[in-house]
């Protein structure tokens, strides 16, 4: 890609060596180190910081003061809000640092989930497809396809569609769980944990 393909603000820093797509923009005081990849149409807000070798994909949208380090990788159509902080290292120690991919505890937040604002997500955890969680939560483990998580620790505490509206599950008399979106009328099937989109 060249420079036309995709927009920076004058103030914003993309290092040489970074790979951005086309249609991707990058606002105020944000910097894109060496070696990161981010997709086409991607909207990187205010004083956004890019890891090396972070890998974002296409059509996310990172809200202001979001820190992408190095470890996370983020799937398509991602949503990250305000303020909300990724970490990769369990254990850190000032006086022992700990620097080096070697060292980075990976983060994987699959395609179509939102993160809110002031959210925190400790490393090592995958968020699953089109999950959301909650403005001010801490994630300590997995959230799977579809689930709403929230509080201090998380905890999953509904389903979403794919549209973000909440669902209402309903038992039929089969004893099957599923949902209709009362939004979009996608349609859902519920086993346990896990909530699988039904085809249409």
């Amino acid at each position: 890609m060249t420079e036309k393909d995709w927009q920076s603000h004058q103030t914003a820093i993309v290092d040489e060596g970074a790979r951005i797509g086309a249609g991707t923009r990058i606002w105020h005081f944000s910097h894109i180190c060496k070696g990161a990849q981010i997709g086409a149409g991607c909207t990187l807000g205010q004083n956004v910081f890019v890891a090396p070798n972070v890998k974002i994909g296409d059509h996310c949208k990172i809200q202001n003061n979001v820190s992408v380090y190095e470890g996370v990788e983020l799937e398509d159509y991602v949503f990250c809000g305000p303020s909300m902080v990724f970490t990769n290292i369990l254990d850190p120690r000032c006086e022992f640092p700990q620097r080096g991919s070697e060292f980075y505890v990976p983060t994987r937040v699959c395609h179509g989930a939102s993160m809110g604002a002031n959210s925190t997500i400790v490393c090592g955890i995958t968020i699953g497809e089109r999950a959301f969680v909650a403005a001010g939560s801490v994630v300590t483990k997995d959230v799977p396809a579809y689930g709403l998580v929230k509080g201090n620790p998380a905890r999953l505490t509904h389903w979403v569609c794919a549209c973000g509206r909440k669902l209402d599950l309903v038992v039929d008399p089969d004893g099957e769980e599923n949902a209709t979106c009362s939004k979009c009328g996608r349609k859902y099937h519920r086993t346990g944990r896990k909530v699988e989109k039904l085809k249409s």
